[in-house]
Parts: structure tokens; sequence; C-alpha cells
């Protein structure tokens, strides 16, 4: 069986704020810790049919980078869904409301 370990980094301030974000994988071509401003994490609790989340930006992440990462994740969330579920309606209205918040954020879809 293959196997392929996640790193991730992170550097707090004094205050426990994220200052640096780094990550890296085992399964990469790239060997070397990649910089990033912001991450989120989701895993699924098969014992306590629960979510367990990590999201964590660091302090200079720019608001407009903000927005157009949770767009792009909402984006991406509809993909993974509907190759997971086969529910093409149900994406569908992700991808209306993607559109929407994408134009009440002032983010141009691209």
């Amino acid at each position: 069986m293959k196997k392929a370990e996640i790193k991730l980094t992170i550097e707090l301030d004094d205050n426990n704020v994220p200052e640096n974000i780094t990550w890296e994988s085992t399964d990469s071509e790239n060997k070397e810790a990649l910089a990033v401003k912001s991450m989120m994490l989701a895993l699924w609790d098969h014992n306590f049919k629960n979510s367990l989340r990590i999201d964590l930006w660091t302090k200079d992440m720019p608001a407009d980078e903000m927005k157009r990462f949770f767009y792009e994740t909402l984006q991406t969330m509809g993909d993974s869904f509907l190759r997971a579920t086969g529910e093409k309606n149900i994406v569908e209205d992700l991808r209306d409301y993607c559109a929407h918040f994408a134009d009440k954020m002032g983010i141009m879809e691209k």
C-alpha cells in the first residue's frame, strides 16, 4: 500500500496568531515546504458522525485574497461533492450561490 504524509507547520506570534503557514507532502514533486497565507482542513469523524475543522490564516492575509479563497473553496467543494455523490442538482444550486457570493464580494469569476 502506498502512503503519503502531509505536514503543516504553523508559526505563531506571542498571542498565538499565525504568522507563517507552510505545508509539504511526501507525494509531491516539490520536496520543499511551500508558504501559504490561509488553510482549511476538514475531517470526518465516523465514530461521532461529525466534522473536525481547522481554519487558519496569517495575520497578513489580505481581505481581498480571503474573499477569493472562500469563493474558490466553495467552488471546489461543489466539485468534490459532485464526484462523491453525483448530486448534480444541488451542485448547480451551489454554483448559483457561488455566483451570488462573487457578485456580493466584488470577485470577478474567471
